[in-house]
């Protein structure tokens, strides 16, 4: 830590002078010691806190090049924001797990019909999904993969309620590896027809961040399952995901010209450099955007957005979720995992939001670690994606997470097999007795 808040100081210096590459290679580097350093205390590569380094200070540090001419000079709120937000989480995990009592693993036996109710559990989940998008496209009167020319097809596509079970699909391909690792091949054409479904709903609804969702989940699944060859998993999931992401893009009538007109870069760049770019680093900006016009907090309003969605509190008290959203460009509204920390609280909220994701990674790590059921790592890789997606938008006070996160924990209750208790065991004896 004594590395990064030296980076840190050092970073922000440059940047005042300035010497944006310097101060943005500075944090790009200190993310990648972080996250090796986590690799190696753990020992796996895939970790939450590694993934949180690498994705929120390598974020930081693309956005401090200040490649496009969208960014300016951060205001020194916005930097310490930044700070105490990765700072609050490191130490917050450490407490955590440091204070954690030792939980015994729980003795979880399989039974005969345990493949059977996984094979249901991932039939249920891709059936939802699919009459939901069948309802939205009979409903909507189009399906947006098919529109020409309409550039956000996806954001109208889209009907209030319904929209959550069509998006579940992406749970499908990670369910599908766990079940493909974990269980004879009974049952393997069912599953790979769920996860064929599961994966063409997304491109349908050209929607590149619930493909990426899909994939990057299936992918972290079978990272966690085998020992060895990880590189190579990651290089297929990339090749992937590649050629996909480009066929979308295309599909939402995103032509070069027109990105690069947004874009706004100061130096001409390949489109497949600049779009990942401000993907990543305006999120930053946006953050900073916020920071210097918020004229008042929302006081957990919106942070509690999820409980809005999902009630329909929203539809009757319209007024809690209308905000204003404070971005640079109006195409530009990916956001940062701490933009609704700050604008519910300010620095306060920041603080609190960095140590309660800290605490909560940290025991998820360790119930994950120590769980039998399955349906846990379902739950740990969704984790996953977030921290290492902490720069694309505010993941906790989306309801579609925690509409993953409910739907997971039904199938943790479906799949939970209780350990054969000391009641069987006494029948049995008294029935050899008698």
């Amino acid at each position: 830590m004594l590395i990064y808040v030296l980076a840190y100081a050092v970073s922000l210096i440059c940047s005042r002078m300035a010497l944006y590459e310097l101060s943005g290679f500075l944090l790009i580097i200190t993310a990648i010691f972080l996250f090796c350093k986590e690799w190696t205390r753990v020992g796996r590569m895939l970790n939450l806190r590694g993934l949180f380094a690498l994705s929120f200070v390598g974020g930081e540090g693309l956005s401090a090049l200040k490649l496009s001419k969208l960014q300016v000079d951060w205001s020194m709120k916005t930097w310490l924001a930044f700070f105490l937000v990765f700072v609050c989480f490191w130490y917050a995990f450490y407490w955590e797990n440091g204070h954690r009592k030792k939980r015994k693993k729980e003795k979880l036996v399989l039974v005969e019909d345990r493949e059977k109710k996984w094979v249901i559990g991932i039939i249920l989940v891709t059936a939802f999904s699919l009459l939901g998008f069948i309802v939205e496209a009979v409903v909507l009167g189009f399906i947006p993969f098919f529109l020409v020319g309409v550039p956000h097809a996806y954001s109208i596509f889209h009907i209030s309620g319904v929209h959550y079970f069509t998006v579940s699909c992406v749970l499908v391909p990670a369910m599908g590896m766990l079940y493909f690792f974990d269980h004879p091949k009974k049952y393997q054409l069912s599953v790979v027809l769920c996860m064929g479904i599961a994966l063409c709903i997304p491109i349908l609804c050209v929607s590149r961040s619930q493909f990426i969702f899909a994939i990057m989940a299936a992918i972290f699944v079978v990272v966690i399952k085998k020992k060895s060859g990880h590189s190579r998993v990651m290089l297929v999931g990339f090749l992937i995901l590649l050629p996909i992401y480009i066929i979308l893009t295309i599909a939402r009538s995103h032509n070069v010209a027109y990105l690069n007109s947004i874009f706004e870069m100061k130096r001409s760049w390949p489109i497949f450099i600049s779009q990942p770019y401000i993907y990543i680093a305006n999120n930053y900006d946006n953050f900073d955007v916020l920071v210097k016009s918020l004229p008042a907090h929302s006081y957990g309003i919106r942070m509690l957005f999820p409980v809005w969605g999902l009630t329909g509190l929203k539809f009757l008290c319209p007024w809690l979720v209308h905000f204003p959203l404070y971005v640079n460009k109006p195409e530009l509204t990916t956001l940062t995992i701490i933009y609704d920390a700050y604008y519910d609280f300010g620095l306060l909220g920041v603080m609190l939001f960095g140590a309660v994701l800290g605490c909560f990674t940290s025991f998820i790590e360790g119930r994950v670690r120590d769980n039998q059921n399955p349906i846990s790592i379902l739950f740990y890789v969704q984790l996953m994606l977030y921290m290492g997606l902490s720069f694309f938008t505010t993941w906790f006070s989306n309801p579609a997470t925690w509409f993953y996160f409910i739907v997971t924990a039904i199938l943790y209750q479906f799949m939970k097999v209780k350990k054969r208790g000391e009641s069987n065991d006494i029948r049995k004896d008294e029935a050899v007795s008698q």
